[in-house]
Parts: structure tokens; C-alpha cells; sequence
């Protein structure tokens, strides 16, 4: 089944059981439908294991605690999103998580030897280590879009902001990437994975 038939399903169930106030079966369909997209999203601002699941948590309880009078004027899927990327931007401001690309040790670039190529996991490293460098909306924006595959509509309505942002801090972000990460790539495979990241 396609991926939008499965969400539209859940967004149709979630309603329903809202609507008939079956609160308990209402947070099972939620948290098993997007817990793990929400984790894998706020870890990626925040980087660190255990407050990505506290903040989880706080986002769940809040929705629990005010089931019954829960507004979605867009989509469960955007609420939820704006919620925790709220809850892990706030985060990332407080404890100024950011990694400057300085700070970073990385290796040198590649050179023309096979042996000296970047393997995948390497790439990915380097990578990671240039998401860090992002400010955080910016990567927040810039993982929606590339991680979990939502349009520009959907991560406007999600972060509560206009789609112009977005594609602002998209623009950024790849900029910024490029940047980063144009001079560490010289095997098929490691551009591959680039051209996945990067490309538009």
C-alpha cells in the first residue's frame, strides 16, 4: 500500500477515535504511528539519546493530558511535528548544542589513491558532522525535507511558519552543506551519497 494511502488512513482513524473519545486507543495510534519519525527527527537537532526521549515524552503527555480538547487544524502528522521540533529548538537554544565545523575532527580530503577513498560509513560521519554545524532550524528544516521526505507545505505547517522560510533555510542549509563537504567526496560511492543529501 503507498505510503499516503497508509497516513491517510491513520490521519482518518485518529480523527475518528478522537471524536468518539476512546483516549487510550487514540495514543496507541499516535505513538505507534509517530513515535519513532518524531525520535529520529528531534535526535538529529539535539543529539543525545536520552533527551530525545524526554522530550518525546513531554510532547506525548502534553497531548494526553489535553486529549479532550485537542484542536488539529492541520493534520495529526504536521501537530505533532511542529510540537517536537518546538520542544527540540527550544533545546537546542538553551543548551547551545552546536558543533562548530572547527571544533570538528574530520579527516583530510581524499586523494587520488583507492585506498585513501572515503567509504560509506565515513561519509556518513562526515555528514552527521555537517548537520551539527547547521543552526538548528535550519537543520531541522533541512532533515524534515530530506530524512522523512515532507514538502515545503507540510514543514511550514509544521514549524508554524511560512513556506517562503522554509525554502529559505533549505537554501541555507544546502548552501551550507555544499560548503562543508564538496571538497571530502572523490569516490562514486561517497558522491552517491552526496547527490542523495544535497541534490535538488
Amino acid at each position: 500500500m503507498p505510503e499516503v494511502d497508509t497516513l491517510d488512513a491513520l490521519e482518518i482513524r485518529l480523527a475518528e477515535l478522537q471524536r468518539t473519545g476512546d483516549g487510550e486507543a487514540f495514543m496507541q495510534a499516535l505513538f505507534k504511528g509517530y513515535y519513532r519519525p518524531l525520535g529520529n527527527v528531534i535526535y538529529r537537532v539535539v543529539q543525545d539519546r536520552a533527551v530525545t526521549e524526554d522530550l518525546l515524552q513531554d510532547v506525548f503527555l502534553r497531548v494526553w493530558n489535553n486529549r479532550d480538547s485537542l484542536s488539529i487544524t492541520t493534520t495529526y502528522k504536521a501537530y505533532l511535528y511542529r510540537a517536537a521540533m518546538n520542544a527540540a529548538l527550544r533545546h537546542a537554544e538553551r543548551r547551545k548544542r552546536q558543533v562548530g565545523w572547527d571544533e570538528a575532527v574530520v579527516p583530510e580530503p581524499a586523494r587520488d589513491s583507492t585506498a585513501e577513498q572515503l567509504d560509506a560509513q565515513e561519509a556518513e560521519q562526515l555528514v552527521a558532522l555537517a548537520l551539527e554545524a547547521l543552526p538548528p532550524q535550519c537543520r531541522a528544516v533541512f532533515l524534515m525535507s530530506r530524512q522523512e521526505g515532507l514538502s515545503y507545505q507540510q514543514i511550514a505547517e509544521a514549524l508554524d511558519v511560512a513556506p517562503k522560510t522554509v525554502e529559505n533555510q533549505m537554501g541555507k542549509a544546502l548552501r551550507i552543506m555544499r560548503e562543508k563537504l564538496s571538497g571530502f567526496f572523490t569516490s562514486l560511492q561517497s558522491w552517491l551519497l552526496l547527490w542523495w543529501w544535497l541534490g535538488q
